[in-house]
């Protein structure tokens, strides 16, 4: 592939500030050498003169030639904005990156430092560090990096906290990648066209700004001079030579519209394209599959799992209490309104619930191994792959930036030890059980060359990469057509069938949960409310908000002249869910008993649980009078 650096010529603000910034770089290399006499010998007989054809910025006091000057002073003034822009960007980086780096809370602390260091004006920063430092170059070149640093620091931050949060950060953090790596890899070449704009920009502004400093008498001392010095010195006689005066002022803003021009240009060429890396695991393969071989019929058994945010009085959990089993081979839906924590569930036991959140559980086990004791390592291994997660949007579960095999390599490399080579042929393996047409060329792709069905494939194939035990899959169908949806789900049945692996399916459409899954629990407030076999969803539920559900879902049965059913009221925000029924205040048949507690999930016949203090008397009148009761 080209280099992405080429595609700078080819716009019009690139080609001028390539050639500008090149003749600056030019002038700053020879220019000691071919002027260097005349920027130093003093003519007595040539005081003070003005522009001439000899002296095309005239002399100064001691009749050295301004020009000459101008030239030699390109190395220093250039030398230097490099420099402090360097140490600026790179500390505001890091500074930046405390998120990602120390995690959430850490990252408040640093959150806190970036917003106090940002509320002083620049200027007032570069004085501030001049005076500690020293009125010297190495001071001044501290100052402005010092002053600098805050700046980037707070665009880093916001720039990572955007990125930090997408589905393709959350995979590398299932599959046990290091902060810095994840930082390095996934976060920081997806914010590197406004770095990279900044930077060019922060470097001609450093030297605008060494010019300040030198013109005021806190930056470059005689005998050294640069920009800001020949400014300082030409003011004296701006009235007999102006060009004394113009001649440095010329030469910093064409130099900073040089790094301007550029740093656009480069902005929108370089930031797309990421090298692929790898690392190899010392371990091999055989070793990595055998330390994850199946250790329990049940692949997962959750208790009493809560997600909690805030703390004291202001804190609330959004799940509360939610215990679940799913065997091997077995396939289990989630099915509830926007906020009633199946998202937040499936992250509680993917173990990727972050501070301020906390994910707790009277008892967490996969796969025969009990979550909350394994190390750090041997569960990043697990959960790196057994358990495949299928995200909700596979458009921002993808790094853009690196093509789409790199990216399904990533697991199997770091925990199974497997070779490039071999990473590749799994993956285009992969591919292929998905149903993608020429998988090697897909492998070679990039995430935006796919379509939202094919991405959903390829999400699916990353997760079939180890040997999966257990498929989360969190609305894996949202934004999808019909049938692409049901290809979708298609393909995740015949592939828990075929590697005898577990399924737990995230859904807000009842119909989805109802086709495809063999179990469905039904969720409300963060609780599990009713827990039923799929096959008798329809004509067994119990729970008044179950069958709310089924009635607002049209079938072709239904009468079109009628407005669509639908579920009066909404559902409680977390932080609202007081002692009682949750649904209560949305539900027909609720009492006094139903409004002062809250009913417990509790056995109703033969694989059949239910929380409602009335579920025959719901089930008797709901049941016929669905259409006209929840309108």
């Amino acid at each position: 592939m080209a280099s992405p650096w080429r595609a700078v010529v080819r716009r019009p603000v690139g080609v001028l500030g390539l050639l500008i910034v090149s003749a600056v770089v030019v002038i700053a290399v020879i220019g000691p050498q071919v002027w260097a006499d005349a920027a130093s010998t003093v003519h007595t007989d040539s005081l003070n003169q003005g522009v001439s054809a000899g002296h095309w910025f005239g002399t100064d006091s001691l009749g050295r030639d301004i020009f000459a000057r101008v030239m030699v002073a390109t190395r220093l003034s250039l030398a230097l904005a490099v420099v402090a822009t360097v140490v600026g960007v790179a500390l505001g980086v890091v500074v930046g990156s405390g998120r990602v780096l120390l995690g959430p809370v850490a990252g408040r602390a640093v959150d806190v430092f970036i917003n106090v260091t940002n509320a002083f004006p620049s200027l007032l920063m570069v004085l501030f560090f001049a005076a500690i430092f020293g009125v010297n170059t190495t001071g001044a070149v501290l100052a402005l990096a010092l002053a600098t640093a805050p700046v980037f620091a707070r665009l880093t931050w916001t720039l990572t906290a955007s990125v930090e949060s997408l589905g393709y950060v959350d995979a590398a953090k299932v599959i046990g990648v290091s902060r810095p790596r994840i930082l390095v890899r996934h976060v920081l070449p997806n914010v590197a066209e406004a770095l990279i704009l900044n930077a060019t920009l922060c470097a001609g502004t450093a030297m605008l700004a060494f010019g300040g400093l030198s013109f005021l008498g806190i930056g470059i001392q005689p005998p050294q001079y640069d920009y800001g010095r020949l400014l300082n010195d030409g003011f004296s006689q701006f009235y007999v030579n102006p060009m004394a005066v113009l001649g440095p002022a010329a030469a910093v803003i064409l130099a900073g519209l040089g790094f301007n021009f550029l740093g656009e240009a480069a902005a929108h060429s370089v930031s797309g394209r990421a090298a692929a890396t790898s690392t190899r695991n010392p371990k091999n393969e055989a070793a990595g599959e055998q330390r994850l071989r199946p250790g329990s019929p049940k692949v997962l058994c959750v208790e009493h799992l809560e997600v909690t945010f805030g703390a004291g009085e202001n804190s609330f959990s959004p799940v509360r209490g939610v215990s679940l089993e799913i065997e091997a081979g077995d396939s289990v839906g989630v099915v509830g309104e926007s906020g009633s924590g199946k998202s937040l569930t499936a992250l509680g036991i993917a173990e990727l619930i972050e501070a301020p959140g906390r994910a707790t559980a009277a008892r967490l086990e996969f796969d025969g191994n009990e979550l909350r004791s394994v190390g750090e390592a041997e569960k990043n291994r697990l959960l790196g792959t057994a358990l495949a997660v299928v995200f909700q949007n596979p458009m921002t579960s993808f790094n853009p930036i690196r093509r789409i095999g790199h990216q399904l390599t990533d697991g199997v490399q770091r925990h199974l030890g497997m070779s490039r080579q071999e990473a590749h042929d799994r993956a285009v393996s992969r591919l292929t059980e998905v149903g993608l047409p020429e998988p090697e060329a897909q492998a070679e792709r990039y995430p935006f060359e796919f379509s939202g069905g094919m991405q959903q494939r390829a999400m699916i194939a990353m997760g079939l990469m180890g040997s999966p035990r257990l498929i989360i899959a969190d609305e894996p169908t949202t934004a999808l057509d019909v049938t692409t949806q049901s290809r979708v789900l298609k393909l995740l049945k015949r592939l828990c069938e075929r590697d005898n692996a577990a399924l737990l399916l995230i859904s807000h459409d009842i119909a989805v949960i109802k086709r495809t899954t063999r179990r469905v629990l039904v969720m409300y407030a963060g609780r599990v409310i009713e827990d039923l076999p799929a096959a008798e969803l329809e004509t067994k539920a119990l729970h008044p908000y179950t069958a709310a559900l089924l009635s607002a879902v049209p079938d072709l049965e239904t009468d079109r002249s009628l407005p669509l059913t639908v579920i009066p009221g909404r559902a409680p925000d977390p932080s609202e869910v007081g002692p009682g029924c949750p649904f209560a205040p949305r539900c027909d048949y609720a009492t006094d008993k139903c409004r002062a507690s809250e009913p417990e999930l509790v056995p109703a016949g033969e694989l059949h649980r239910v929380a409602c203090f009335y579920p025959d008397l719901a089930a008797d009148r709901v049941r016929p009078t669905t259409q006209e009761s929840l309108v």
